[in-house]
């Protein structure tokens, strides 16, 4: 029997068929670009891809310098465009400091100082800390932290009941870490969750948490597995599309 690999969802879709992996620089209209080249013995055409991580470049192993950089003059304005595109999406750096805003399942949170409650705790829509605010980095840890324990109560909430909607067993839930990838489905029943996701709307966490756990009825993404999506969430395509473009305004940590 062949091994069964583990499948992911990425926040934005990458290609994996790359065998080397190389830097480079680029000027496009006396602007300074740099791209990621990925080159496979099977691609037979030159794919380009712009998302949080910039310009990524797939070619056929053999593809010569002269060849790849004609693509990228010829869709110059295009790379152009979709960089500043991505640039206005990317989300602001949070600073962690009274009056700033978070996101708890989609809902804005606004942080607080109080020292008196010793721990985390929300009230209503405000979250409190109790840092001293002059601490910035100590804040950070300390909403991390609280967005981590909700983040795993709320997806092992949603993962079981999706898991007796669809027959599979319950997965065994943990936290990752991820910036680039929401999760990732693993054989024999555990199933990693970027705990960034906690932040997004309750549909969007939905639509991940079913699609992992659709690789247990189906680990690989043939219409049978979009199938199994379906029979749970028949709006998926949606969430998905929803997943892809707005996740940057919930993303502040």
């Amino acid at each position: 029997m062949a091994k069964r690999t583990a499948f992911q969802l990425d926040f934005f879709r990458a290609d994996s068929a790359g065998i080397s992996t190389t830097r480079h620089r680029w000027v496009l209209d006396g602007m300074p670009i740099e791209y990621t080249l990925k080159r496979s013995r099977r691609r037979r055409s030159i794919s380009l891809t712009v998302d949080e991580n910039g310009l990524r470049v797939g070619a056929p192993w053999r593809a010569s310098d002269e060849r790849i950089q004609s693509v990228l003059r010829s869709h110059g304005g295009w790379i152009l465009r979709k960089l500043r595109e991505w640039e206005t999406r990317r989300p602001r750096p949070m600073i962690w400091q009274p009056g700033a805003t978070l996101m708890l399942i989609g809902e804005p949170l606004t942080l607080d100082v109080d020292p008196v409650h010793g721990v985390t705790t929300r009230d209503g829509s405000r979250l409190y800390v109790d840092i001293a605010a002059d601490d910035p980095e100590k804040v950070a840890g300390q909403v991390v932290n609280w967005l981590r324990t909700n983040a795993q109560n709320w997806f092992e909430q949603r993962a079981a009941h999706f898991a007796d909607i669809l027959k599979v067993r319950r997965p065994s839930i943990h936290l990752s870490n991820a910036k680039t990838r929401w999760g990732t489905c693993h054989p024999d029943g555990r199933v990693h969750l970027s705990w960034r996701l906690i932040q997004a709307p309750s549909p969007l966490i939905d639509y991940v948490v079913v699609h992992e756990l659709a690789h247990l009825r189906e680990p690989n993404h043939s219409p049978r597995f979009w199938g199994w999506v379906a029979s749970v969430l028949p709006d998926y395509r949606d969430r998905r599309r929803m997943l892809r473009h707005d996740s940057h305004r919930y993303l502040v940590a």
